[in-house]
């Protein structure tokens, strides 16, 4: 099952930010519907966002703010972007990691550009990077969102890539779909058909689905978490 195969993968993994999540300080970010203090943030508005998550930073005296999956977040609901489907997409199917623009993103495992793309949409992923995993007969992917512009110079599929090297940085907001500087990773088992590109918030009606599809990045990543055992989802 892929979700044993990402737990026992851990062990040669990389790290995917030059942060020791397992010694330094960080803290879990709630963005979800749950939070009132965001509630009625419309997405067009991404100041207020920036200024909240910056402001949690800065009050838990950290650099690092790390959360999102399986999260509902209302303010996607604010935008048409996430109306692509009956039901508008407000599941949130990756983790984020909150840091400066610039911070350098590694490869987690080895693997093989999949595909890239510059999703350049108003609350898009902007540069986003996805590769391929061959691990024990299965295939898994793994998609790097909101890069820098540059992070996609020098790029092919099918080119190989070793856990540990670094692909790309974190985006500015001009560059990462107007969010403040962060990367979204998430695992994604099947693609498709699409190429540089998969839903990173799914229709709620659909959320079975797409987190099947899209487990939990953190059996791979292992970020301490006070809630890790409800974040799964098997």
């Amino acid at each position: 099952m892929i979700t044993t195969l990402l737990s026992n993968l851990h062990s040669l993994s990389s790290p995917i930010v030059p942060f020791d999540f397992q010694q330094d300080s960080f803290v879990w970010l709630d963005l979800s519907v749950d939070n009132q203090e965001i509630f009625n943030f419309p997405i067009n508005e991404e100041a207020l966002l920036d200024e909240y998550i910056q402001a949690t930073l800065v009050k838990n005296k950290v650099a690092i703010g790390v959360g999102g999956y399986n999260e509902e977040r209302e303010f996607y609901k604010l935008s048409t972007n996430f109306h692509t489907t009956d039901t508008p997409r407000s599941i949130h199917l990756g983790i984020d990691i909150w840091a400066a623009a610039l911070t350098p993103v590694l490869a987690v495992l080895d693997g093989k550009v999949h595909s890239f793309a510059n999703n350049n949409h108003f609350g898009d992923y902007g540069a986003t990077i996805i590769l391929q995993h061959d691990f024990e007969g299965l295939t898994f992917h793994t998609l790097y969102g909101h890069l820098s512009f540059e992070s996609l110079d020098n790029l092919y599929e099918g080119k190989i890539i070793k856990a540990g090297e670094q692909i790309a940085t974190f985006g500015v907001p001009k560059e990462n779909g107007n969010w403040s500087p962060h990367l979204h990773f998430q695992i994604v088992v099947d693609m498709e058909g699409k190429k540089g590109d998969y839903y990173g918030v799914a229709p709620k009606n659909a959320r079975g689905h797409y987190l099947h599809n899209c487990p939990n990045p953190n059996l791979l990543l292992q970020i301490p978490s006070p809630n890790l055992l409800t974040m799964l989802y098997d």
